[in-house]
């Protein structure tokens, strides 16, 4: 299972970071599913919620209210205005 470096940052600082499986949130196109080795690039997000798969099976869930997304050939950054993970 490859994996990549994952920020989530906010105003008030780093909100997670880590080395996950998938990364899945609603970028201005339609749903976006980052795993490692994707093709770098830079898109907005949309509120919805979203999923930071750790592992292949098992994913912690987040509400956000939108944000940057930059994707390079070995970490990801999300930049988010509100971004807080929920209780499954």
């Amino acid at each position: 299972m490859k994996t990549f470096r994952l920020t989530v940052s906010s105003p008030d600082g780093n909100l997670f970071e880590g080395d996950v499986y998938k990364l899945d949130v609603r970028g201005v196109d339609g749903e976006l599913a980052v795993m490692a080795g994707h093709i770098p690039f830079v898109t907005w997000v949309k509120e919805a919620p979203c999923a930071v798969w750790v592992q292949e099976d098992k994913k912690l869930t987040a509400t956000s209210k939108g944000g940057l997304l930059t994707v390079d050939t070995d970490k990801v950054t999300y930049i988010s205005g509100s971004f807080k993970f929920v209780e499954e």
